[in-house]
């Protein structure tokens, strides 16, 4: 980074850990470009922040968003993909059309986003990318598994890009939390399972989930992790956040599959 402040997109800022990150990245001196679907209806949350209308399910959406930002910095230096959602419901049940737009916001909306950044950092051959994922990219919830799924596509792909951009200049690193106490399960895909043949043990799983959220770390750990890889001289390849989002990977890595799985059941009561 030289002398002026540092300029950093972060998709999905509109609440929870893109707006921490967002607020911590202005606090720190970033000139911030937060984007949102609907950017109008933001402001006063997150305070100095350049609002950039972007979708990133649609390519055209992104490339005006970034065409935007450009014109406003001499360059862009960092990049947090943060923007997602989750849907509810078994395997057999979620529809493809669901499961579809499931993977074309969180696995597709980051790869559109990074697609459009890259060039620019490559050609600077300087730059960040933190990527969010999570930790149910490498532990699956059940009844969740179309979001672990995209978090576990979302996982190759930045350490694949790593690679990729190791020569380069531009430094790549994964942010892994765990739960995290924000809006999400406000705007999770519930969807109606009182008919389901799974009916007993989705309930179950649900309660965990929404009784986990509220006794979670706020989001500003993962701000603060977000930093750290935007700003570390030599950034991590992962930066777990939060007590489970640590446990579960040593589980992963010293325990048989099977007993990982029965220790999942367990603790989502399934």
């Amino acid at each position: 980074m030289d002398a002026r402040n540092p300029s950093v997109l972060v998709t999905g800022a509109s609440s929870g850990i893109g707006a921490a990150a967002a607020r911590l990245l202005r606090e720190r001196s970033f000139e911030v470009f937060g984007t949102s679907r609907r950017p109008e209806r933001l402001g006063a949350d997150v305070p100095d922040i350049r609002w950039i209308p972007m979708d990133v399910c649609d390519e055209d959406s992104v490339r005006k968003g970034f065409a935007e930002v450009l014109s406003a910095v001499p360059r862009l230096d960092a990049l947090v993909c943060n923007a997602g959602f989750g849907i509810f419901g078994s395997v057999e049940e979620v529809s493809i059309a669901a499961a579809k737009e499931q993977f074309e916001t969180n696995f597709f909306g980051t790869l559109r986003t990074l697609r459009a950044a890259i060039p620019h950092l490559r050609e600077a051959r300087r730059g960040r990318i933190a990527i969010v994922g999570s930790i149910a990219g490498r532990a699956p919830i059940p009844f969740q598994v179309h979001y672990s799924a995209t978090k576990a596509a979302v996982e190759s792909l930045a350490l694949g890009l790593r690679n990729e951009l190791h020569p380069l200049g531009v430094k790549i690193a994964l942010i892994e939390p765990g739960d995290i106490e924000t809006p999400f399960n406000d705007r999770m895909e519930w969807g109606d399972t009182a008919t389901s043949p799974y009916a007993d043990r989705i309930r179950r799983c649900e309660e965990v989930i929404r009784e986990s959220l509220p006794k979670a770390p706020p989001p500003e750990v993962v701000a603060r992790a977000i930093y750290r890889a935007l700003t570390a001289r030599r950034p991590r390849v992962r930066y777990a956040v939060g007590s489970d989002s640590i446990l579960l990977p040593l589980g992963r890595r010293f325990l048989p599959d099977w007993l990982v799985l029965r220790l999942i059941r367990f603790h989502f009561r399934v």
